[in-house]
């Protein structure tokens, strides 16, 4: 080999490991970057609706399943008697959805009027929405803050029940998959899964039964605590004991816990949780998180997130309560995580990231962090 065959030889695999360097940094700079979950540029992807007069002052806090290429979005909504009703819709994208007509899920509680007038029973419909006397969401009884699970060909959905600002019960009722698809809504009769005269919200069911049982999280502080219960039935007669606790992580942005998110997701690396906490003194009200559950042992926190993954600075997430967004409900999309939430308890809004990139930040110890993209 002459000479400048020799040079030409040592100048292409020059080249060569400077584009391998090249691609190398441009890996690294990927992965290091803060990983962000991506608002929707659709956002608020629904609202209250004035011509429907059981969703015309809030619509918030919902729950979300993917079933059939399909996501279904099951949430809050407030009308201007003030009473909280659990309404649908359902979308091929994720992101447009159609609003079923009449709601979904609405009981018709008993519900005992709150103060100035405590102990009596009226009709609530002689009642009204008041975001100044009612501090939960605007109103002051019905369905509250819904998640959706399927298990076994049946989906499940886990609610709040306000009966009294003394007796805010969590309840499940179920849902055969084929009314699902038909917009059918034959529930089971619910079944209370805590105390009556007890306050308990922000409870989730795992997505598949463990060790052959449901799995209920009840309690993030001072521990993760779980219930596993053969039959839900057995509830009715023996409702779960909790606690109210909420102490935290001190120093750190979740020094207040205010309870779990949405339901668990399932991953190769573990269980998925998103949850809510917040400074104990000044800062926002509700902000997100992210831990990663052992799979066989749930209660075992393998990581968890240095900051909040998701922090309230849109216009809708301020929009009537300052401050908040209560991240509910979330699916896997073709490796996209998408996470429902409500904003300022009156919007319900979207955000997004890929699931392995999200996984990889929490278990490398970098941080997820939102960040809105302008377009």
């Amino acid at each position: 080999m002459g000479a400048p065959e020799l040079v030409g030889v040592l100048f292409f695999f020059l080249a060569l490991a400077l584009a391998c360097l090249a691609l190398v940094l441009f890996w690294l700079a990927w992965m290091r970057r803060p990983l962000r979950l991506v608002r929707l540029v659709q956002n608020p992807i629904l609202s209250p609706d004035s011509s429907v007069w059981w969703a015309s002052e809030a619509v918030f806090n919902p729950g979300a399943v993917y079933h059939k290429g399909q996501v279904h979005l099951f949430y809050r909504a407030l009308g201007h008697d003030g009473i909280s009703r659990i309404g649908y819709a359902v979308s091929k994208d994720g992101i447009h959805f159609e609003r079923s007509p009449k709601p979904a899920y609405d009981p018709g509680f008993g519900i005992a009027v709150p103060e100035p007038m405590p102990g009596k029973q009226v009709s609530y419909r002689t009642l009204s929405y008041d975001t100044d006397l009612y501090a939960s969401g605007g109103g002051w009884g019905g369905s509250e803050d819904p998640r959706a699970v399927i298990i076994d060909e049946k989906l499940y959905l886990t609610f709040g029940i306000f009966e009294s600002w003394q007796s805010m019960r969590l309840a499940i009722a179920a849902l055969a998959l084929p009314d699902l698809t038909a917009v059918l809504w034959r529930w089971s009769p619910h079944i209370p899964m805590s105390p009556a005269q007890e306050t308990h919200k922000n409870w989730v069911l795992f997505p598949e039964k463990i060790n052959g049982k449901f799995a209920i999280l009840h309690a993030m502080t001072p521990t993760l605590m779980i219930e596993y219960v053969e039959d839900l039935e057995s509830l009715r007669k023996t409702p779960i004991k909790s606690n109210n606790r909420r102490g935290g992580r001190d120093g750190h942005w979740d020094a207040f816990v205010r309870g779990a998110a949405a339901p668990p997701i399932k991953t190769d690396q573990g269980w998925l949780l998103l949850y809510h906490g917040m400074t104990p003194h000044g800062g926002h009200g509700y902000n997100v998180g992210a831990m990663l559950l052992d799979l066989n042992d749930p209660t075992k926190i393998l990581y968890r997130s240095a900051h909040p993954v998701l922090v309230p600075e849109a216009w809708y997430e301020h929009d009537w309560k300052p401050g908040v967004v209560y991240a509910s409900g979330a699916v896997v999309v073709d490796n996209q995580l998408i996470v429902y939430y409500g904003g300022g308890d009156k919007h319900i809004a979207a955000a997004q990231a890929p699931l392995h990139e999200f996984l990889h930040k929490l278990m490398t110890g970098d941080h997820a962090v939102l960040q809105e993209v302008r377009v």
